[in-house]
């Protein structure tokens, strides 16, 4: 069996195997809320938790493509649709749970939130960028875009990346441990792109044929 290709079996397997571990943090949430596990707040432990696996996949389907090229395993950028759209469910329940568990449809007071805190700012504009790039993850959708506007589309990623971190920093205040290891792991995964494009210029200073092509996000 080669590594870097993986035979579709193999690579079913894997992807089964990922979308398992992937449900992992919601079933601990949800039998957490049904055994009553979930401490002395509980929205605000839904929240935390749903808004942490967020970064935590949007990283990793941002580490696909440095890892593909570092270990020239073609099959990992075959994950990376899985480990984004799990993102953006994560995403999705921390929203929801905003929403529904925290102000009750309280729609004043949800506008009068994201007006005057930033970090909720932040998060809810990081969160309507996030929509489309879903909506567009299928073949269809690539397609009907075409390769270009598809890729310019999806280089929003990183913005949301940005504000996503910055939304959990602000949020946290005191305790910044974790928001900044996901600030330097997205500071790692943006430098290992900066160096791969730098590499792909040619000698007169633009991108070569190769590097005008490929897909970056």
């Amino acid at each position: 069996m080669n590594i870097k290709t993986l035979d579709n079996p193999v690579l079913a397997w894997i992807k089964a195997g990922i979308f398992g571990l992937a449900l992992i943090p919601l079933i601990r949430l949800v039998s957490g809320a049904f055994l009553d596990t979930l401490g002395a707040n509980p929205i605000e432990k839904i929240t935390h938790g749903t808004g942490y696996w967020t970064l935590t996949f949007l990283l990793i389907s941002l580490a696909i493509t440095p890892f593909r090229r570092l270990l020239g395993w073609s099959w990992l950028i075959r994950l990376r649709r899985m480990l984004s759209l799990f993102a953006f469910f994560y995403a999705s329940m921390h929203f929801l749970t905003y929403l529904v568990l925290d102000q009750f449809f309280d729609w004043p007071s949800i506008l009068k939130d994201i007006a005057k805190r930033p970090y909720i700012t932040v998060g809810v504009a990081s969160f309507v960028l996030l929509i489309p790039l879903a909506l567009t993850s299928t073949d269809g959708m690539i397609r009907r875009l075409g390769g270009r506007r598809w890729r310019r589309l999806h280089r929003w990623v990183y913005l949301i990346a940005v504000g996503g971190i910055a939304h959990y920093w602000w949020l946290v205040k005191k305790d910044i441990s974790n928001p900044l290891i996901f600030a330097s792991l997205l500071a790692v995964l943006l430098g290992l792109r900066l160096i791969h494009w730098a590499r792909g210029l040619t000698s007169t200073g633009y991108p070569s044929r190769e590097q005008s092509h490929c897909r970056i996000e």
